[in-house]
């Protein structure tokens, strides 16, 4: 077999190839700047809005978007991609103790998540599913079934 066509491999053959890394999402009504953490303290927007002991993170554009439709206040509704900067786990709210698995891919961490881009062009969902959305939590609020994240 001739070598004669065979190219010399590049600079990059030595290199590690990275791992994929996962794509996270924020939903929210703040304002926010890229670079700017998102970390925890704050009155939460669900639940008892209490301080906030965690701060949320998704992998599907659908819950991020969820997410900023439910929040509270009168901001535009945002969405960021976002990288987190400590450990993550599963938000209880959508998971095991309620749901099985994990099926909105939800997460939720103490550690801040750095913002790394907005995300524009997204589709909400249709104003009437978000009210059904709304007065259902509201449903769960009045018959005293908390957000497990205000425990």
């Amino acid at each position: 077999m001739s070598t004669e066509n065979q190219k010399e491999p590049s600079n990059h053959s030595n290199s590690k190839a990275l791992p994929f890394n996962q794509t996270y999402f924020h939903g929210t009504k703040a304002d926010l700047r890229i670079g700017e953490l998102i970390s925890p303290g704050y009155n939460s927007n669900f639940g008892k809005q209490k301080v906030a002991k965690y701060i949320f993170l998704t992998a599907t554009l659908d819950a991020a978007i969820w997410g900023a439709e439910l929040a509270k206040g009168e901001g535009k509704e945002r969405i960021y991609l976002v990288e987190p900067t400590g450990p993550i786990e599963n938000d209880p709210d959508l998971t095991d103790r309620k749901f099985p698995g994990n099926p909105t891919i939800s997460y939720r961490s103490i550690e801040p998540f750095k913002v790394l881009a907005e995300v524009t062009g997204w589709l909400g969902h249709p104003e009437e599913q978000v009210n059904q959305m709304k007065a259902a939590l509201d449903s769960l609020e009045k018959h005293g079934i908390d957000s497990l994240n205000d425990e």
